[in-house]
């Protein structure tokens, strides 16, 4: 899989997007996940844009859009993985994600806020070739072992970008919704790497 940088967010955000680096600045809200390798092992996050450039109509629009792509590789995992521990996280990761985003949804339609994509938001276009690679790598062993470790590195990533995000959130409803995603991105990361274990990854 391609380089590939994931705008992500609370409730478990991932929106991967190629790496830009915009010199005006200087916190990251973004992560980048290198799948190069033939494990597809991602690395630690890298960031690159600021914090306190996100608004709230950036944020609802990164929350969704990051639901929608970490559901979709879960439901790729249902049918895809081969141990049972990966389908049933594949399964684990749909649920919630799905759920994750009609509240966020509904929060949005609350506080009348349209969400507005970043500047120079690549996600849709990168979900896109992640997934095409998942599908593309041949079912089994080496599959599994690839998309967990690939979900380990973006809840990592996920855990930096979220308290970034939480402090460029203006309103208080919004935060809320951030802190109580915490646990659940904790919880997914802790599964993750307990599958991980078990795999002999």
């Amino acid at each position: 899989m391609s380089t590939t940088r994931t705008v992500a967010l609370l409730l478990v955000i991932t929106v991967a997007a190629c790496a830009k680096k915009e010199a005006s600045r200087g916190v990251d809200t973004t992560l980048k996940v290198d799948t190069t390798a033939p494990s597809m092992a991602p690395p630690p996050a890298e960031t690159t844009a600021a914090a306190a450039a996100l608004t709230d109509p950036n944020i609802v629009f990164i929350l969704h859009a990051a639901n929608a792509a970490d559901s979709a590789r879960g439901k790729l995992a249902e049918s895809k993985g081969t141990s049972a521990d990966v389908k049933s996280f594949g399964k684990l990761m749909v649920g919630e994600h799905h759920s994750l985003n009609m509240q966020g949804d509904a929060l949005a339609k609350k506080l009348s806020v349209t969400p507005v994509a970043p500047a120079n938001d690549q996600s849709e276009a990168q979900a896109k070739m992640e997934m095409d690679s998942l599908t593309a790598l041949a079912k089994g062993a080496a599959w599994d072992k690839a998309y967990i470790a690939y979900e380990i590195g973006y809840h990592q990533a996920v855990k930096d970008i979220a308290t970034k995000a939480l402090a460029a959130a203006q309103n208080a409803e919004l935060k809320a919704l951030i802190k109580k995603a915490a646990p659940i991105i904790q919880a997914h990361l802790d599964k993750a790497q307990a599958i991980q274990t078990k795999l002999g990854s």
